[in-house]
């Protein structure tokens, strides 16, 4: 089981001090809350991709490969990376050299977001944003497994003898979680593939994650991945906690109350009673996080949302040491006790090398002779099976 933080990135004003961060005191707060996040103990941080205001990470790879760098186990992720409105081949590269750079600690979720001017922004149509979605990541699939790629769809110009660099490290793709808030598409998308399938579990009551997640399962089984027990299945959540559960609902209540994202609407109780936001003592966050177990069966990574709302940066450390001091540990332990032991454990790129590889060693692309631009004839790579020789029409 993996436990770790996500960010949505957002530049929120504090509505205690009624200051508000600057962009730069945003990006280095973040930094420091992933540097933290690994030396009390979980396993995971993630980043959502953002392209206005009030959020701050537009290049998340970027971002990714410096926390990396400064961190020594930590995986890093997104949540989420557009496959709507990415290039499909710049998301194979830039996260392929990501994987290089932080030695395989890391993987990505692929998602829509929530931005709808995000569409014209970048030349796409938000009516056509599932076709994008199932047509981007079919191609992205592909140019992370095949050397050379002959390709044509709907959204893009067509590819003809494309290699995406670098190949991804030791030949393994990254392992893929497909992020979603409502679309049952996208939990197809993740079962026909075998990928993992995050549900956001943050706003909604959890009825409908329950709905999702069970529909992700049965398709799993359907397309031959294994039984539906054996699906990979992350989840959010929301905690705010102090000591006692007192401090924990004062201290929380003006940026609750405020939040650009749930403010003046439901009581904050309400919030706690429907959804899966979790604000009291370490023991109260343990005890409503173990229910989602109950909910939504057996689950591989639990990340947790509490960097929002204008939190200081100094509030959102002292969380992460509650978190990783008196939460996590019990529910390490407690999670393990209940689990079925035939759950399978979050995908790693280990674990994917060694799936692919067994005790072999794992393949190291190497390029041919250096042609320069003149590029047809071959595959590029001196191993390459010869069904991805690289052939151009004659001139």
């Amino acid at each position: 089981m993996q436990f770790g933080i996500f960010s949505v990135s957002d530049i929120t004003r504090d509505p205690v001090t009624s200051d508000t961060p600057s962009e730069a005191e945003r990006i280095d707060a973040i930094v420091k809350i992933a540097q933290r996040t690994e030396e009390v103990g979980m396993d995971v941080f993630a980043i959502g991709e953002h392209h206005n205001p009030p959020f701050f990470s537009s290049a998340p790879t970027t971002l990714l490969a410096y926390i990396a760098a400064t961190t020594k186990r930590l995986i890093v992720t997104t949540s989420t990376t557009l496959i709507t409105t990415n290039d499909p081949v710049r998301i194979a590269e830039e996260y392929a050299m990501l994987q290089h750079l932080s030695k395989g600690r890391m993987d990505l979720m692929l998602g829509r977001g929530n931005t709808a001017p995000v569409y014209p922004w970048f030349g796409q149509d938000i009516r056509q944003g599932l076709p994008l979605a199932l047509e981007n990541y079919n191609l992205l699939y592909r140019l992370w497994r095949e050397d050379v790629v002959d390709w044509q769809g709907k959204f893009r110009a067509p590819l003809q003898g494309f290699t995406s660099i670098p190949r991804p490290l030791d030949d393994v793709p990254p392992f893929v979680w497909h992020g979603s808030i409502r679309s049952p598409e996208i939990a197809e998308q993740a079962a026909y593939y075998g990928d993992g399938f995050f549900a956001n579990n943050i706003f909604w009551p959890k009825e409908h994650y329950m709905r999702l997640i069970r529909f992700y399962r049965q398709r799993f089984a359907h397309y031959g991945h294994g039984a539906e027990n054996m699906a990979i299945v992350g989840l959010g959540g929301q905690a705010y906690i102090a000591r006692n559960s007192q401090d924990a609902k004062r201290e929380f209540r003006p940026y609750f109350s405020e939040a650009p994202v749930y403010g003046h609407g439901p009581s904050m109780e309400d919030f706690m009673e429907l959804t899966p936001l979790s604000v009291g003592s370490p023991q109260e966050v343990i005890d409503k996080t173990l229910t989602f177990r109950e909910h939504f069966g057996d689950y591989q990574r639990q990340l947790f949302l509490v960097d929002h709302a204008g939190l200081p940066l100094n509030t959102v450390l002292d969380q992460l040491e509650l978190l990783g001091g008196e939460v996590i540990p019990t529910l390490r332990k407690e999670m393990t006790a209940r689990q079925d032991p035939q759950t399978p454990d979050a995908p790693t790129h280990a674990s994917l090398v060694r799936a692919k590889y067994g005790d072999q060693a794992p393949r190291q692309p190497r390029p041919n002779a250096n042609r320069g631009d003149n590029v047809t004839g071959s595959s590029p790579y001196q191993d390459s099976a010869p069904e991805f020789a690289a052939r151009y029409p004659a001139p």
